[in-house]
This record gives C-alpha cells, structure tokens and sequence, in this order.
C-alpha cells in the first residue's frame, strides 16, 4: 500500500514490496541538489527532474488519465522518457513503452492489444500516431521535441544549424503538448497502489505466433530484481550520491531500464542519457563526465574497439563494464580487457523473468559465464523435453521463476501455456536457451532456441517477420532464421516460396514490404527463394533443419 509520510515521501510497507519510484524518491529528498541527468551537454538536478514528474503526473490526471489506463511511451532515451515513465506510475497508470521506430503497423497492434488510449510520442514519429488514429482507440497524443527541455539558447542554435531533428504538429483537442503538461500547477493525486497486484508496466517481445506478447509487470517484480542488483551485485562498489554511469541502450527494454534504475536514479548517481547509440559521442561523455559504470551489447563494445579515434579519447575513467542482450565473443572480451584494462561482466534476463543472472564484481570474471542468479531469482536446468531437472554441469534449458514476478501474458492464453509450466507448486518461465550450471550456481550459455534472432542486441522473433512476409499477396510460405555475424550476432534471412503465378516479385519487393511494417532491425538482409520448406508430418515448420543448413554452409566456406 501506498502512503506518504508528513514531507509528501512515498513510501511502502517493506513486507508488501516496494514500488518502482520509492528509491528513486528518496534520493531525490537527500541529493535535491545531485545532478539525476545529463542530457546533451544539459544537467538535471533531482530535485529538478522529481518536480518535472510530478507535474506531469498531475497533468495526465487532469487529462482523465486514472489507475490501470495504458499509456504508450514512443520516445528515444530523453528526460521526457523518465519523467513519463515515472509519472505514469505516481499515479496509478501503466507504461506501455515501445521502440520510436516501430511503424504504425507495430504500434497499432500493440496499440489495441493493450486498449492504449494515450499514447506519448517525438514530433518526428507523430506521422506513424497519426495513422494509429483511424483504426485503434487511441484518444490522444502527447507530443514532444527531443530538445524540448534543453535551454532555449541550445534550442535555437540545435535548429539553426540543423542537428536538432523536428515534426510539425498541429495541437488539437486530440494532440497535446509535453510542455503543457509541465505546467500543471497541482501535485498528482495519492493513489492507493498494491505492488504485487497492480501493473508497474507492460513490454512487448517476440510472439511465437507472428503477433508481440505483452509482458506484464507488477512493481514488486521490477523493485525485486533492481534492489537485488544494488544490494547484492554493487554494494561496496558502487559510490552512492557520487557515481556516474551512461546509459546508452534503449530505456524501453528491460535490460537498460533495469540497469538505469539500479546504478543511476535509485543510488543518488548521475547517468549520462545518450540519444543514440553513436560511438563518437559516447566516447566523449566517457571522457568528459568520468563514467565509471557502463552497459552495452556485444556489437557496442566491438565498434567502440574498431573505432578509429579510440586513442584521441581519455576512458580510463572505465571501472566496471557489463554486457548483455546477445553472447559476448571471447575475442571482444579480451581485446577489451587489454585496450581498456578493466574486463566486461555479463547480465543476463529477459522480459518475462526481468534480470536473472549478473557476473559478480571483485573478480576476475569467467568470459564463458552468465553469472549467478539474483537471490530473488530461482533458476533450474531441465530436460528440454521432459521438464524434468537435470544434474549439474549437464546441459538443458534455463528455467526461471521468482515470487513476486507475473507469469503470464496479456491476452495470450495459448502463448502463456507455451511458455509457463509447474514444478512442486512453482510456476517456471522457459528462458528457451541452452545452459549448463556448475557447482559454484554459475550458469554458461550454450546455444538459443531457433525463433528467437539476437541481432544488434535485439531479441527478433522470427515467427513475427514470417507472418509479415506471408502477407504479401504473392507468398505461400516463409521461414526466418539467424546467419551467425561477427559484428551484429546474427543477420537476418528470410526463405520464401511464392504462389506458381507470381511474376516479377524479387527480393527487393519483399524487403520493402518488410520495412514498410516493420522496425528497421526485424527486416530482413537476404532472401532466399525455395520450391518448398521443410516439415513435419503435422505441417509444423522445420526451422532448425535450415539453420543447419546454413552451419553447414558456413563450416564450407572457412
């Protein structure tokens, strides 16, 4: 339950959970003057950025948004994504956050699947809202600039010499400006909140199916596995009220929310938000504002190495490095070790599960391992098969489970029996990847299952680019697989077989239906035109049977 103490603090019974921002407050009450955010060259105080979410907060009440509604966050990293995300939750409401390149296809499913009435956007992705429009429920739109809380001066030069990226947007009855909404002159109202009941958020991931899978998390789940992170992983390395850390990846995926959460907002520490994923400037936030916590994908720390300037810049500051989102090449890792002189650690997690597995800090660690599991994880190797678990040190599929974390999927009835199974009264989640677990809990990646693709980071469902593909007028069938790439985990192919009279339909065509609907990491880099795909006798598609193939091509050429 939800209360607030005589200086308006949130707080929460402890044997209830925690809620998502009750940390976060309180170290915006002990550092008001901390810088929270650095945002292009802008710093942010907490006591800045904690007045920002409550005004805002304020003004979606205003707006009639209430307890349980949906809202979508369509934004790249900027302070209007945390002060959305956090505003959301204060009063009640639920973040819906997505890519901000998805097109209209991908947001208007997810639009309708999670009854999204407000959805939060950029001026230059409004087009794809725009559209959303006619066949969703969606009411309203929030639109923002990404330069919107920059100062004025910045502003002005940012568009005056064209790096600053803009929309034209028309404000309505049914678009309204982000600004606006900061002007709320009110606090947000006192919400009773359950944290193991109501909804903290719902994220989409790959669906097995072709269609996303809402993920749903209550705030019990995320604050359990964030307080472990900085409890048990950090505690005694990290400085709290006087520590840096950049946040590069997505605040939409778990990983980096996560992550951000733990070693920014919730220890009184400063995170460097970048825009983009530029290594250029990355490196120079490095330099410039002395990180010492970084979290990146293989192919991040492969371009930073690759880079030219490497050299021109001072990173020394670097003290604790980890990896997640894909396997980390044990060639990335020791070039880094050396060139940089600190090693990187893994994390390791997912939607459904959250952050499961963190390599331990003050020791050398093993580049072949994914870590521990958190103390409020539970994890299992079983039989891929049978369920059933397997010794130590043999190899099968990871199982997670965890008290306080929901375990199923919105609107997913099927998708959920798929993916969620029992053991003595437990409900476990199947990770789908190949594990094996030593003596000391330490967990080491095998091999993925074959439908989900890690390209870029990124967890691609294969089954969602095929059921794309297989909407094309001239498509009868479609398999998605995963070529293995040094530099981006895996390029993404796609096998077609086309009706007997399709005529003049090339790669090109389909590669251009894809982007039209999908975000510009799901398209596909090859097509490959087949006379038929591989099943079985019950017509499922062999998937497997043509990665295979492709191993085999590979194993050839070397």
């Amino acid at each position: 339950m939800k209360i607030r103490d005589m200086d308006g603090e949130t707080k929460c019974n402890k044997l209830e959970g925690e809620l998502v921002f009750s940390r976060f407050e309180g170290m915006a009450k002990k550092y008001p003057q901390k810088t929270a955010i650095i945002f292009l060259g802008e710093k942010y105080f907490y006591s800045r950025l904690m007045n920002w979410i409550d005004r805002f907060a304020a003004g979606l009440s205003h707006l009639g948004i209430r307890k349980g509604d949906r809202v979508m966050l369509y934004l790249s990293n900027c302070p209007q994504w945390v002060i959305a995300f956090f505003g959301i939750q204060k009063i009640g409401a639920v973040a819906v956050p997505v890519s901000p390149i998805y097109t209209s296809h991908e947001i208007g499913y997810m639009i309708k699947d999670a009854a999204v009435e407000t959805i939060i956007c950029h001026d230059v992705n409004f087009g794809y809202v725009k559209e959303a429009f006619t066949d969703t429920g969606l009411k309203r739109a929030v639109v923002t600039n990404i330069a919107d809380l920059l100062p004025r001066y910045k502003k002005t030069l940012g568009f005056l010499f064209d790096k600053i990226p803009y929309g034209v947007v028309e404000k309505s009855d049914q678009v309204l400006f982000f600004k606006d909404l900061l002007k709320s002159p009110s606090a947000p109202p006192l919400v009773e909140i359950d944290p193991w009941k109501d909804l903290s958020y719902i994220l989409y991931t790959g669906g097995t199916t072709g269609f996303p899978k809402g993920v749903p998390g209550n705030h019990a789940g995320m604050t359990s596995y964030v307080n472990d992170i900085a409890d048990d992983v950090f505690k005694g390395f990290i400085r709290e009220g006087d520590d840096t850390y950049i946040a590069v990846n997505p605040l939409f995926h778990i990983m980096a929310l996560g992550f951000f959460i733990a070693a920014g907002l919730n220890g009184g520490n400063t995170t460097v938000l970048m825009p983009v994923p530029q290594v250029d400037a990355i490196l120079e936030a490095i330099a410039k504002y002395k990180v010492r916590w970084m979290l990146g994908v293989p192919m991040l720390y492969r371009l930073i190495l690759e880079n030219d300037r490497l050299d021109q810049y001072r990173i020394d500051s670097l003290r604790y490095c980890y990896c997640g989102g894909d396997v980390l090449p044990l060639e990335v890792f020791n070039r880094w070790k050396e060139k940089v002189g600190v090693p990187i650690f893994q994390v390791y997690g997912s939607t459904e599960a959250g952050h499961v597995t963190y390599g331990r800090l003050g020791k050398e660690p093993d580049p072949l391992s994914i870590g521990l599991p958190l103390k409020s994880r539970h994890c299992l190797v079983v039989h891929p098969e049978t369920l059933e678990p397997l010794p130590l040190g043999e190899i099968g599929e990871l199982v997670v489970t965890s008290e306080s974390v929901l375990k199923y999927y919105w609107n997913k009835p099927e998708e959920t029996a798929r993916s969620y199974f029992d053991i003595e009264g437990q409900t476990f989640y199947r990770m789908g990847d190949y594990v094996r677990q030593d003596e000391q809990g330490e967990l080491y990646y095998v091999e993925r299952l074959a439908d989900i693709i890690k390209h870029k980071g990124y967890r691609v469902s294969a089954s969602e680019i095929e059921a794309v593909l297989q909407d094309h007028p001239t498509v009868i069938g479609a398999c998605v697989i995963g070529v293995p790439d040094p530099m981006v985990g895996e390029r993404i192919k796609g096998i077609v077989v086309l009706k007997s009279d399709a005529k003049g339909v090339g790669a090109s065509e389909l590669i251009r239906f894809c982007r039209e609907r999908l975000a510009p990491y799901k398209v596909p880099q090859y097509i490959e035109f087949r006379d038929m795909l591989p099943k079985s006798k019950v017509g499922k598609l062999l998937r497997r049977e043509i990665r295979d193939e492709e191993k085999r091509k590979i194993e050839k050429k070397k």
